[in-house]
């Protein structure tokens, strides 16, 4: 079971904050629900750890692929109990808007399919609820 989800969302902000914030891992938890910590291992390495189903805990390691500063930002799973590749752009827009597009694949592995389905069957549910999150935090943090 592998699902490719594309989102995008509008956020009144200047790409340029955008893009530093999301580069700073380790505040994906104030917005990405599931994911309890992330610890930078590195210059390109971050260590993810995700409340799973059942009182589990799911962890994998990813490395950053490509960085465009202020447009892209890349990554790929290198080890753990996830599968996960994709990327975030961020387009400058009219008005100090930028679009968030944010395209993830994740596999997880076999053995632990049955459960963890319920967490991908949702996927882009929880990106586009991600993505509100991130832009409610950064609109009010510009007021």
């Amino acid at each position: 079971m592998s699902n490719q989800i594309t989102k995008s969302i509008i956020v009144s902000e200047d790409p340029a904050s955008l893009y530093a914030t999301w580069l700073n891992f380790e505040n994906h938890p104030k917005f990405m629900d599931h994911i309890k910590s992330v610890t930078s291992k590195g210059p390109d390495t971050n260590h993810w750890v995700m409340e799973g189903p059942l009182n589990t805990t799911l962890e994998w390691t990813t490395k950053t692929t490509r960085l465009e500063p202020n447009r892209r930002i890349a990554w790929k799973t290198i080890d753990g109990d996830l599968k996960t590749s994709g990327q975030v752009t961020f387009t400058s827009l009219p008005q100090n808007q930028t679009e968030i597009t944010v395209t993830s694949q994740t596999t997880p592995p076999k053995d632990l399919m049955e459960r963890t389905a319920f967490l991908f069957e949702n996927e882009e549910k929880q990106w586009e609820e991600n993505l509100r999150r991130f832009k409610a935090i950064m609109e009010e943090r510009s007021v």
